[in-house]
């Protein structure tokens, strides 16, 4: 047996432990008991919730946070939660699932690389383990980032529409919040979870500005940070709300109709090389074809 076979098998071992400890979580009875908890109400008087504090507040399996945490470096973590935030934070994955998931894969292409390389020795081998490990740790990143910017694409979309919802609304008399409120509770999709996420961080006692600004750092769309940023100064010099959203609305659909004409413009550009390296010689056989055959069948 070569010398890299026993690593690989440890590897392989250990990373199906991992799996069914950090990332399967077979364990998850005390979270669900807070959660049958949480929807009936407390149930007894004094009861206490399982996995909850001292204080009544929940916590998560310790062990297993602890232990996530300490093999991932912080910084991995910091950008891991940035990624998360613009992504919408999807409930079957949070963070300790993700980093743990991370491990995982390091350890499953870990495996694998050596297990390939005592079966082809070679330096080209080894390269190729190092890199396929490397992007594998890589993965939860690059989908989370293409989540992320799939979601702040939907919100640009709707971000338009949804401000002369709320134009609509403050004209009836409604105020700023309300129309915001109406919008997310009406709206469908990302920007009316922000929105409906923003009226909480205000009514949990952040000042509007922070709620405003909180806002723009989860979704990271330009769009949306211009007008908050209006948003603000209306907030700020007294303007109307009214005039901010109308002007807003209106520079929004613009935009977009300017980023539509682009795209457009963009079409030949792009079809110029399929049209070079596929089209074009495909035609030349076809149409060039048979006088080439005719003209050798005649020379030869």
């Amino acid at each position: 047996m070569s010398s890299l076979a026993l690593p690989a098998v440890g590897a392989l071992s250990a990373s199906l432990g991992w799996l069914v400890w950090v990332v399967l979580d077979p364990a998850r009875r005390d979270h669900r008991r807070v959660v049958a908890k949480l929807r009936r109400g407390f149930g007894e008087p004094g009861a206490a919730l399982a996995g909850a504090g001292d204080d009544g507040t929940l916590t998560v399996p310790g062990a297993r946070v602890r232990l996530v945490r300490l093999l991932t470096p912080r910084g991995v973590v910091g950008r891991l939660d940035r990624l998360l935030s613009r992504a919408g934070r999807p409930p079957a994955w949070p963070l300790e699932r993700l980093l743990g998931a991370k491990l995982l894969l390091v350890m499953v292409a870990g495996g694998l690389s050596l297990a390939f390389a005592s079966a082809v020795p070679g330096m080209l081998t080894v390269v190729l383990g190092l890199v396929v490990t490397v992007v594998a740790y890589f993965v939860p990143e690059l989908l989370l980032h293409s989540r992320g910017q799939e979601r702040s694409q939907m919100i640009g979309y709707e971000l338009a529409d949804t401000l002369d919802q709320m134009t609509i609304a403050v004209e009836a008399g409604l105020g700023f919040e309300a129309a915001m409120a109406r919008a997310g509770e009406t709206g469908k999709g990302p920007l009316a979870e922000e929105l409906v996420r923003t009226l909480q961080d205000i009514r949990m006692g952040l000042s509007r500005r922070q709620a405003y600004e909180a806002l723009t750092h989860r979704t990271d769309v330009p769009d949306l940070r211009r007008f908050v940023r209006a948003v603000i100064q209306a907030d700020t010099y007294g303007i109307a709300i009214a005039d901010v959203l109308r002007t807003q609305a209106a520079e929004m659909r613009m935009k977009r109709r300017q980023r539509a004409e682009e795209k457009a413009m963009q079409i030949p550009v792009k079809v110029i090389f399929p049209l070079m390296f596929f089209i074009l010689p495909v035609l030349f056989i076809v149409l060039l074809g048979p006088a080439v055959m005719d003209i050798v069948a005649a020379f030869s």
